[in-house]
């Protein structure tokens, strides 16, 4: 098993939790509603492909490493893509960032880290015989 990936796992649902408790109790004071929606979506991305980056530790004893660490990588990047972006443009006015117009653009590519995560998952389970 990859412990590295099952840390890594625990961390981002660790900070998804602190995100969403963040989002609750300060966020809805301080930014428009359909601004914290945006920041809740990436909380509820970021806590379910932490829950699928400990799945993908789990799996590593069981099948191909290479295979299964690139579904980690993937998941990794999805949630720093997918979610952190929905964070930096929810927040964007807060921080004083509204000109970073690049940000939009890097969800949708965090969106395609997680599909390729779970392909990744699924190629993987062809390394091993059915029982």
């Amino acid at each position: 098993m990859k412990i590295n990936i099952l840390r890594t796992s625990f961390i981002m649902a660790f900070l998804a939790v602190v995100f969403g408790a963040f989002a609750a109790h300060m966020l809805k004071g301080m930014l428009e509603p359909s601004r914290v929606l945006i920041f809740e979506t990436g909380v509820r991305y970021q806590f379910y492909h932490a829950i699928a980056l400990a799945i993908t530790g789990l799996m590593s004893s069981h099948f191909s490493s290479k295979k299964i660490t690139w579904a980690a990588r993937f998941f990794i990047l999805g949630i720093l893509c997918f979610s952190g972006s929905l964070y930096l443009l929810a927040l964007r006015d807060v921080w004083g960032i509204a000109h970073w117009t690049w940000i939009g653009p890097i969800t949708p590519i965090g969106g395609l880290f997680f599909l390729l995560g779970w392909l990744g998952l699924f190629w993987a389970t062809f390394d091993r015989e059915e029982s």
